[in-house]
């Protein structure tokens, strides 16, 4: 028994060396809700498959998870997934070390997406989980050689050989998984990773007076009559750093702060004007560099420097031009994710050099060609589901690469966000469901980029995307995500504030 606690020690305190060192150096998205939602899926995954020995997907999950989405889900899939699953296969003194195994698994998809900088093929993610399952078992054997009664490693040889079998075969069957599903379900992910991050951060009860004191003295203090709601909203949310959280009080991110310029600009407001303790977003945006992940992030940056009338190359310590392009892939995308290209064309429209209209045009290619028979648009290109957010992104981009409203993709994309708009003005992310704010800032952005007239676009007698927006607005001037949720104020608030002012992508600096 002795030898058993202290092995598992040891692989347990390995693992959370690796996590916390690995969390430093890069923080995960904390998304509870989609996390515990995966580890039921590999638990329900496991056991679906309880008849095939040593056949089982939740090595695959989990490395994709870790791939995707970063160390912590990644390890809490893996564990939470085996710990599940043994509801139903039975639990046991084996169930610490599946889990501590699992966990593992989920950290060298985290790392895999870091060396690969989350451009792996499909090959590379099946054989990233061939090798992860391999390295899991022999974790596992050392578990069996902890309860024989010699521990020499001929005994561990002995142990390693009887399961060599079954090893093998969970291998194989991990490569399969991988190579099945590996790359659709990373894209998923990244595409959730980039719409839904967010961090909650509680304010400490010594800043809250202050903050209170703080905004009492904003709202006494004179305001412009031109001033909106809004701006006067995002104005009072901003952090000391001159950047922005999710919500007032919440520490800031790169996300937040990118999009609270983008939507200040659009509401004519100088976005490097609005400071907090002598500091603009810009300074924050500047500062958060090294928080960048992928190409969304770039392109987001890009886009927010913009709004401030700063060029692409006034970043400190890397050429965010330079990262993009290498992100272009030879057919055109960016990613091979619609989403992902739309925002690459915007970047490049505006950060870019006359050698960039070739990428500009080629992504504008690959864009159209990506529409359904519907006339929407997924994030994972042709033939998957479609969705207004998406739609709305690649109606402007194909504009924007085409300079062109009259065309047969257009139209049918217009027809598409027109046929999904919901009675009370709104529009659902996915047509048929209940409006929010955000998709419906993303409808009226490229309504308006294709030369609609968003105050007429109605369904019967019913409210205009506009007026919806407006319905939503809080007496503290925040946007409210729906009628129900007051989710990420400060991030809803900005993206409807550029709807509001009427002004599609790419946002022009004031």
């Amino acid at each position: 028994m002795s030898w058993l606690v202290a092995s598992f020690a040891i692989v347990l305190a390995a693992l959370l060396i690796g996590w916390l060192a690995y969390e430093r150096s890069r923080p995960p998205a904390r998304m509870a809700a989609v996390v515990g939602t995966l580890a039921a899926v590999a638990a329900l995954g496991r056991d679906a498959f309880v008849a095939v020995p040593d056949v089982k997907p939740i090595t695959a999950i989990a490395l994709v998870v870790g791939y995707s989405l970063g160390p912590l889900p990644g390890f809490t899939v893996g564990a939470v997934g085996m710990l599940a699953s043994n509801v139903m296969l039975g639990q046991g003194s084996y169930t610490p070390w599946q889990m501590a195994a699992w966990g593992l698994v989920g950290l060298i998809g985290a790392g895999l997406g870091l060396l690969s900088r989350h451009r792996a093929n499909r090959l590379a993610i099946a054989a990233g989980c061939a090798l992860s399952a391999i390295l899991a078992k022999e974790i596992m054997n050392v578990y069996t050689w902890t309860l024989t009664g010699t521990h020499t490693a001929a005994s561990f040889v002995a142990v390693a050989s009887t399961a060599l079998p079954f090893d093998i075969t969970d291998a194989v069957a991990s490569f399969a998984f991988g190579l099945a599903f590996g790359p659709e379900l990373a894209r998923m992910l990244s595409r959730i990773r980039s719409r839904m991050t967010v961090q909650w951060q509680p304010i400490h009860t010594t800043a809250a007076p202050l903050a209170l004191i703080a905004i009492c003295l904003i709202a006494a203090a004179p305001v412009r009559a031109s001033t909106s709601p809004e701006v006067s909203y995002l104005e009072r949310a901003q952090d000391s750093n001159g950047g922005f959280g999710g919500a007032p009080g919440q520490r800031s991110s790169e996300l937040y702060s990118a999009w609270a310029a983008i939507g200040l600009a659009a509401a004519g407001r100088n976005p490097t004007t609005v400071k907090r303790s002598g500091h603009s977003v810009l300074y924050a945006i500047r500062g958060e560099a090294s928080t960048l992940a992928g190409a969304g992030d770039v392109e987001r940056t890009i886009l927010a420097l913009h709004a401030c009338g700063v060029p692409a190359s006034d970043f400190p310590g890397q050429s965010l031009l330079l990262r993009l392009r290498r992100e272009r892939s030879s057919d055109g995308s960016f990613g091979h994710l619609v989403n992902i290209t739309a925002f690459a064309i915007f970047a490049l429209r505006v950060a870019g050099t006359s050698a960039d209209n070739a990428s500009v045009n080629g992504a504008g290619h690959w864009l159209s060609a990506q529409q359904n028979r519907d006339g929407g648009f997924g994030f994972a290109g042709r033939g998957g589901g479609e969705d207004v957010d998406d739609t709305a992104a690649a109606l402007q981009a194909v504009i924007d690469a085409t300079g062109r409203r009259s065309s047969s993709t257009v139209a049918r994309a217009v027809a598409y966000l027109r046929h999904a708009q919901n009675p009370d003005g709104g529009f659902p992310q996915q047509p048929g469901g209940s409006s929010d704010a955000q998709s419906t800032a993303w409808a009226v952005q490229g309504l308006d980029a294709a030369g609609q007239n968003v105050s007429a676009v109605k369904r019967g007698r019913g409210r205009s995307p506009l007026g919806y927006l407006e319905s939503l607005v809080s007496a503290n001037g925040s946007v409210r995500y729906s009628r129900t949720s007051s989710q990420t104020p400060v991030w809803v608030t900005a993206q409807a504030l550029t709807a509001l002012a009427g002004k599609p992508f790419p946002v022009s600096p004031v």
